[in-house]
C-alpha cells in the first residue's frame, strides 16, 4: 500500500483517515505498488498460506501483520451441476459466502480488512450504517477484536440479522427510517465522534476486502477467470471491487490471456438504481426508495453505483432485475437443486442470472459464476407460507403409510 488516490482526479493523500478528495470531493481508494508485489506474490506463495482471505495480503490494505479475521474467506466455489442443468447451461458455478466464517456472509471480508487498519489507525470503537449482515459482522469480528461498537440499522430489519447481532452485545441502534436516511445519520456521527465508521470514513480501506471475493474465483478456478459472472448490488462496491481483482491479477500475470470476464449486476425490481443506469447506457444513477423483500440490498442511493456501472458496461455485461415472486422461487430452486439455503441476495442473484440465460445475454455453452452472498438463515420471513408444511402423523407406521400412501405406491419393502 502506497497511500490514497482519488477516483476522478487522481490526487495523491497519505494512509490516513481519508474517503474525499479536498479538491474535487471525489471519492478515494487504495493505492499500490504493483512491482514490488510482482516480486513476492506468486501462484505458489499464494497457495503456501492459509486458507483465509489474508492469502492475498500485499494486495490489502494493512501495514502490519493482519490482526482481525484469520479465519475469514477462502469459502468454497463448486461446480453446480443439477442447477446447471435445470437452467440448460454446461459449465455453472457457485462462489458460496453463505457459509463465510463467522457469521455467514461476505462481509465478512469487509470487515476483516477494516478493522485490521482500524486498530493501525489507533482506534478503540468502531461503527457502521447497515442493512444487516455488515451489522453482524461489525458485532461479532469487533467483539473478538475487543473493540467498542456502535452498530446502526433500519428498524425494520429482518429478525434473524437483528438477534444475530445482539448476541455479541454491541451497542444496536435501530432508527426509523431506510438504510439512506441511517447512512446520513451516520455521516453526521462520525463527524462528530472520533469512531472508525467502516462504511463511510475508512471505507478506502473496507471496499479493498471485497477483492478477495474475485482472487479466490480465480484461484479455485485453477488460475482463470470465468467468462461470465454475475454479482449482487446493495452499494455497488462488491461488482467494482471484483473487476479491480481481476484487473489485478492479470497485471501481476496471475491470470493468463483467456476471455475477458463479463460482469452482470443484480438487483431486486424493488430497488434498482444500478441496473435501471446500465440499462438506460447512462452515468447518473438516480436514487429510489426500496420496496423489496431483498432488504440487503435495499440501498437506494448506492455510494458505488457510478463505479459499478462503469465496471458493468466496460465489461460488456449488462444488468436485470427480479421481482420478489421471483427471488424466493429463486431462493427454493437453489436448495433443492444444490443444497444451499441464501438469504433473499442470492435469491436475486440467481433469479437475474436465469433471466439472462433465458433472453441469451448469458451464453449456455460458456463459463458461468454466479455469486451467493449470504446465508437464508437470517432471512427466513419472505418464506413464511411459500414452503408447504410439514406432513403430521401418529408414532406408528399404519399412520405413516395412510399419510404417505400415494408417494409410496411402486416403492419396494423389504422381505420379512
Amino acid at each position: 500500500m502506497i497511500g490514497l488516490k482519488c477516483r476522478e482526479c487522481g490526487r495523491v493523500y497519505p494512509k490516513e483517515v481519508i474517503f474525499v478528495c479536498e479538491y474535487c470531493f471525489g471519492s478515494v481508494e487504495v493505492e499500490y505498488d504493483y512491482d514490488a508485489i510482482r516480486r513476492v506474490l506468486t501462484k505458489a506463495s499464494i497457495a503456501s498460506r492459509p486458507k483465509s482471505l489474508w492469502r492475498y495480503r500485499e494486495l490489502l490494505p494493512i501495514e502490519g501483520d493482519p490482526t482481525v479475521g484469520h479465519h475469514s474467506g477462502f469459502t468454497p466455489l463448486f461446480r453446480a451441476e443439477r442447477l446447471a442443468d435445470a437452467l440448460g447451461v454446461e459449465e455453472l458455478y457457485i462462489k458460496d459466502d453463505s457459509v463465510s466464517h463467522p457469521t455467514l456472509s461476505f462481509k465478512d471480508r469487509v470487515v476483516s480488512v477494516a478493522l485490521s487498519r482500524a486498530k493501525e489507525l489507533g482506534f478503540d470503537t468502531v461503527s457502521c450504517a447497515s442493512t444487516g449482515n455488515l451489522a453482524n459482522s461489525v458485532s461479532a469480528l469487533g467483539a473478538r477484536a475487543g473493540f467498542k461498537r456502535y452498530i446502526f440499522i433500519p428498524a425494520d430489519l429482518e429478525m434473524g440479522k437483528v438477534v444475530a447481532s445482539l448476541i455479541y452485545h454491541p451497542n444496536l441502534v435501530a432508527v426509523t427510517g431506510t438504510y439512506d436516511e441511517v447512512n446520513r445519520l451516520c455521516a453526521e456521527i462520525g463527524a462528530k465522534y472520533p469512531w472508525a465508521f467502516v462504511n463511510i470514513n475508512i471505507r478506502p480501506y473496507y471496499a479493498e476486502g471485497s477483492k478477495t471475493y474475485g482472487y479466490e474465483i480465480v484461484e479455485q478456478l485453477g488460475w482463470r477467470a470465468p467468462q461470465h459472472i454475475v454479482v449482487p448490488a446493495a452499494g455497488g462496491s462488491l461488482i467494482t471491487k471484483i473487476s479491480k481483482a481481476l484487473k489485478e491479477f492479470k497485471l501481476l500475470g496471475l491470470l493468463g490471456d483467456e476471455p475477458h470476464t463479463k460482469l452482470y449486476c443484480a438487483q431486486a425490481t424493488g430497488c434498482a438504481p444500478i441496473t435501471n443506469t446500465i440499462k438506460a447506457r447512462s452515468e447518473i444513477v438516480k436514487p429510489v426508495k426500496p420496496n423489496t423483500i431483498a432488504k440487503s440490498l435495499a440501498i437506494g442511493n448506492p455510494a458505488d453505483g457510478y463505479y459499478a456501472t462503469r465496471a458493468v458496461l466496460d465489461s460488456g455485461g449488462d444488468a436485470e432485475s427480479a421481482s420478489d415472486d421471483e427471488i424466493i422461487e429463486a431462493m427454493k430452486l437453489l436448495a433443492e437443486t444444490e443444497g444451499v439455503f441464501t438469504e433473499t441476495a442470492g435469491g436475486v442473484t440467481l433469479a437475474v442470472a436465469k433471466k439472462l440465460i433465458e433472453c441469451g445475454t448469458i451464453p449456455r455453452d460458456e463459463s458461468i459464476v454466479i455469486c451467493i452472498t449470504g446465508n437464508g438463515l437470517k432471512t427466513q420471513e419472505p418464506l413464511a407460507n411459500r414452503l408447504g408444511e410439514a406432513v403430521k402423523i401418529k408414532p406408528s407406521l399404519a399412520s405413516f403409510e395412510a399419510e404417505m400412501g400415494p408417494q409410496l405406491a411402486g416403492v419396494p419393502t423389504r422381505r420379512r
